[in-house]
């Protein structure tokens, strides 16, 4: 390994060559306090950014053993860190651009409010290592020596000084890093108490706009209070401060299995505690007000989705035979409507293993959730294909076992099939349960229920390798996200603009790779999707996430990721324009997918 004053010659050396020569510092080097490594360089200034990593041991970082004590806090620590290292470059940045007018071009890969695994920091037994990139310095087409040597000699080692070796900046680790773990604790909790979802009185739901993910102030928001009829006590894993004493559980909102409704006048918050339970299927950064708004982790939100692709998906629950005698047991469509789109989504979500279903009407197909008498009268029912969700919904509990949490405000037909009824009221929860069911009983529905033919389940399926191949012709392996909600996969672009719980583009990128392993090594074109969502949760299990990076060989940087929940990789699967699937049989896959192949190795994937 050579060290900062060879780094230091060779920028010197090539100082005004071509650009191409920031290729000969790739490579390691070793710095009074850490080891700086160059695992990419850019080739011009136009690609992507040059790759860098910084290990400090862990005898000079000295991490407190007391954060890193299970998984939970090591991931809760390493997203602290990596937010520490950007705090710090915008910290050095700033004091660098007061005397050159240049802030320094370094990244991490921080999220926004959610906290996820991610490849930004990672923890071992003996390093901390912070993941960077950086657009190395030019005039023009030629090597900028004299820039690079003051971000790499001068102000790196400032960053890895303020961020990754204990000291001052640290103070709010621990406090972090425990409500992190309170949260995954609560989380942990909500099937053995019986609950789909929990929100902690006191928490701010609001956020600061629609295209704001930070809490509205404190000042404007009405914090959360739960009905007494509704509230449940959780146990905490840490003591926290509430009203100036220490509690050691909170009382919230539990909201049980079955199907619940979310019911209230317009802009009354309805839709605002869904988008809350969207999203609480992650931890959240103390004081995002969401903190402890926990949802059950295979949630998944549903919408109609007009224009998507749907591939061999049995929605013959939802959707009977079309017109021309066409069978839905393995429909398909390039441009599906929003009935079909949303029938869709659920029978691949029942698929993918959700648990429980999260509706908005504003966002769903409004001949999908329900037919009136008025329009059962006018259109026959052996003209209409399609049994209302209304029709399914307790099926799909019963049979299922699969609870929905549907936001409802125009249609009281529901309220014959809800197990629970929150109404919102001025941003307020109140328990209308026994309302509604009165109103319910003295105001019955003159409508029909329309459940066609008998509940069946969705038929398992199993996809094509070759249909899931992100290599173009000669010119190697493409998997780039353009932001959260667009994926380019080999020659194809796949729309993730309306799944919601895709939460940032390192997410995205994880969710293409992901993809690239099962067409690369785990489909076979007999094994079911939901066999091989559990094989890629054992492969990152047991590689790290690390090892989904399609570019990457050795300890090498291996980009920004953040690990995707199973259900986010079935929904880009499905939306993949290339998929090709056949019939699996239903007892091919089991509850919990066979071992991933041990011929499996960690590391790149191509």
């Amino acid at each position: 390994m050579r060290d900062a004053a060879n780094l230091k010659e060779t920028l010197a050396r090539i100082d005004g060559r071509g650009y191409r020569a920031y290729r000969e510092i790739g490579g390691s080097y070793s710095f009074p306090r850490f080891a700086l490594h160059i695992d990419r360089v850019q080739p011009d200034p136009f690609a992507p950014p040059s790759r860098l990593r910084v290990r400090v041991r862990r005898s000079i970082a000295k991490l407190p053993d007391a954060l890193l004590l299970d998984r939970r806090h090591r991931i809760a620590l390493e997203d602290f860190l990596a937010r520490a290292v950007h705090a710090a470059l915008q910290d050095v940045g700033s004091e660098g651009r007061s005397r050159s007018g240049v802030r320094p071009p370094f990244s991490i890969g921080v999220g926004r409010q959610e906290v996820i695994e991610r490849s930004a920091v990672r923890i071992s037994d003996d390093a901390v290592e912070a993941r960077l990139e950086l657009p190395l310095p030019g005039r023009g087409r030629r090597v900028h020596a004299r820039q690079t040597s003051r971000l790499l000699l001068d102000l790196l080692p400032a960053v890895v000084e303020r961020a990754l070796v204990w000291g001052p900046m640290h103070g709010n680790a621990e406090p972090f890093v425990q409500c992190i773990v309170n949260q995954e604790t609560l989380r942990a909790q909500l099937r053995d108490r019986g609950l789909v979802a929990f929100a902690a009185d006191g928490a701010i739901l609001p956020r600061r706009s629609g295209a704001v993910d930070r809490p509205m102030s404190a000042a404007e928001a009405v914090p959360l209070r739960s009905p007494p009829s509704l509230r449940v006590h959780l146990p905490l894993a840490y003591p926290v401060e509430i009203g100036g004493r220490l509690v050691d559980s909170l009382s919230g909102l539990g909201i049980p299995p079955g199907v619940t409704l979310i019911v209230g006048g317009g802009y009354h918050g309805k839709s605002t505690l869904l988008d809350a339970l969207i999203h609480g299927v992650y931890p959240h950064v103390p004081g995002d007000g969401r903190e402890y708004v926990v949802t059950d982790p295979d949630a998944v939100a549903i919408r109609a989705e007009d224009g998507r692709r749907v591939e061999r998906v049995d929605i013959g629950a939802f959707i009977g035979e079309l017109p021309g005698g066409r069978s839905t047991a393995a429909f398909r469509s390039e441009d599906a409507s929003g009935s079909t789109s949303q029938a869709a989504s659920i029978a691949e979500a029942i698929e993918a293993g959700a648990r429980a279903l999260l509706i908005d009407e504003d966002t769903s197909a409004a001949n999908f959730m329900v037919r009136d008498a008025r329009m059962q009268r006018l259109v026959a029912p052996r003209f209409e294909p399609i049994t209302p969700f209304v029709d399914r919904v307790r099926r799909l509990y019963e049979n299922e076992g699969i609870s929905t949490v549907l936001v409802m405000g125009g249609c009281g037909d529901y309220l014959d099939v809800a197990d629970t009824v929150i109404m919102m009221r001025s941003f307020l929860p109140l328990d209308a349960t026994t309302e509604a069911a009165h109103v319910a009983a003295s105001v019955p529905s003159v409508r029909t229920k329309e459940p066609h033919t008998p509940w069946r389940s969705p038929a398992p399926r199993a996809p094509d390798p070759a249909s899931v191949a992100a290599g173009r012709a000669r010119r190697g392996v493409r998997i780039l996200a353009r932001g959260r909600g667009r994926l380019e996969f080999g020659q194809t672009t796949v729309d993730l603009s309306c799944v919601a719980q895709i939460v940032d583009r390192a997410q995205a990128r994880a969710i293409g790779c992901a993809l690239h392993l099962v067409g690369t090594r785990l489909a076979d074109g007999a094994t079911p999707i939901s066999v091989l969502l559990d094989r890629i949760d054992q492969f990152i299990d047991r590689h790290g996430l690390d090892a989904l990076a399609f570019d990457r060989s050795g300890e090498q940087h291996p980009g920004a990721l953040a690990r995707p929940r199973r259900h986010e990789i079935a929904a880009a699967l499905n939306r993949l324009r290339t998929l090709v699937t056949a019939a699996s049989p239903r007892k091919a896959a089991p509850e919990k997918g066979g071992e991933v192949p041990e011929d499996l190795s960690a590391g790149g994937l191509v």
